[in-house]
């Protein structure tokens, strides 16, 4: 009996074993087996060859290149020319680019009200001349009558008030007709000095306030060039260097001037300054209108001059791609001097001779391997 029992047990256990362990161990050697074979028996893939970047070296710092500037020739003296009054414009006489002589008419309002008011203001002072005098002769005679007694005091005082009140009224009437004469005249309305039309902002018909801008006199033959600066470090109003202004359309017509101003604020919109040069004697071809171009004084200290294309950011500051020994980018902040659309200048945050990338600076990250290729700066 008990042989029978553990020939059972044997039995039972080879059985277990050979269906719960030889199977899955069967199962997991063939699962190793495949992927064994499927593995890629091939090396790892070489590393991204270096990318290609075009990169300038830093030149050694010099003075800032000279800063020129274009601007248009301006009157030295411009009147904006309104009228007093509101009204109609019915007509006018000058033409833009006119010349003009002091107290030439050039534009006129409808004046029959104002016409009407001077003919009743007229007649006004006439009534109060006539009362005037009629108070006086009757002051006269009672100052007679009272001398012999055939008045009472109080009918002299009487006609004492009535002479100065008839006095007052003449001088009231005579201010009102003054002010009528005034208003008259005002519908008219002529140049304060000889000069040249160079704006009309109204055309006859229509309907314009007091004040309102009609026309704008070049008072004189003296004349500014006026340009715009992104900063005013470069001049100060104080600077009295003569400055070489040229014709843009003909480098060889030129004329000297001085800085007579520049503008203590900046334009909300542009954001530069205005700047005005006063010409000594130009040329009839710099006439008001004309594009010139001028070139400012270096007067800042030395800078690295790069291509405006190198210029990326670091947070909010600006910053250049520097590719160091390495051939592995870095992202330098630097700080600029001034900068325009061809050229940035930098005041320090590089030195001569490092590798600059000048193309592609937003698809480049730092620490990127490169293989720059050397261009002119």
């Amino acid at each position: 009996m008990t042989d029978f029992l553990s020939d059972a047990a044997r039995q039972m256990w080879r059985h277990l074993f050979s269906v719960h362990l030889v199977v899955p161990f069967v199962f997991v050697l063939s699962g190793v087996l495949i992927m064994t074979g499927c593995r890629d028996n091939s090396a790892a893939p070489p590393p991204a060859p270096p990318r290609p970047v075009k990169a300038v070296t830093a030149p050694p710092p010099g003075g800032a290149a000279s800063l020129r500037l274009t601007g248009e020739i301006r009157a030295h003296d411009e009147v904006t020319l309104a009228f007093r009054l509101d009204g109609r414009v019915v007509s006018r006489t000058a033409e833009l680019g006119d010349r003009v002589s002091a107290g030439q008419p050039l534009a006129a309002l409808e004046n029959d009200q104002t016409r009407n008011q001077l003919s009743s203001a007229r007649a006004d002072l006439d009534s109060a001349r006539a009362a005037e005098r009629v108070a006086a002769l009757n002051l006269h005679r009672m100052r007679l009558l009272m001398s012999g007694g055939a008045i009472a005091r109080s009918q002299l005082d009487s006609a004492q008030a009535d002479w100065q009140s008839a006095q007052s009224r003449r001088l009231s009437s005579e201010a009102a007709l003054k002010n009528a004469q005034d208003s008259l005249s005002w519908t008219q309305l002529t140049a304060p000095a000889a000069g040249r039309i160079t704006a009309i902002t109204v055309q006859p018909g229509q309907v314009v306030s007091a004040g309102q801008s009609v026309m704008t006199l070049a008072a004189g033959d003296a004349r500014d060039a006026v340009f715009d600066l992104t900063t005013t470090e470069r001049l100060q109003i104080a600077d009295r260097t003569p400055l070489k202004v040229t014709l843009l359309a003909d480098p060889g017509i030129e004329a000297s001037g001085t800085v007579r101003d520049i503008s203590p604020q900046a334009d909300p919109q542009t954001r530069t300054w205005r700047l005005r040069v006063t010409l000594n004697q130009p040329p009839e071809a710099m006439a008001p209108g004309a594009t010139v171009m001028v070139t400012l004084p270096d007067s800042q200290p030395p800078v690295i001059a790069l291509p405006a294309s190198a210029l990326t950011r670091l947070a909010d500051q600006p910053a250049l791609l520097v590719v160091d020994a390495a051939s592995r980018l870095q992202l330098r902040p630097v700080v600029l001097a001034r900068f325009d659309a061809q050229q940035i200048f930098v005041a320090s945050g590089i030195q001569p001779g490092e590798r600059i990338v000048t193309a592609g600076v937003a698809t480049l990250q730092p620490g990127e391997k490169v293989l720059p290729a050397q261009e002119e700066p």
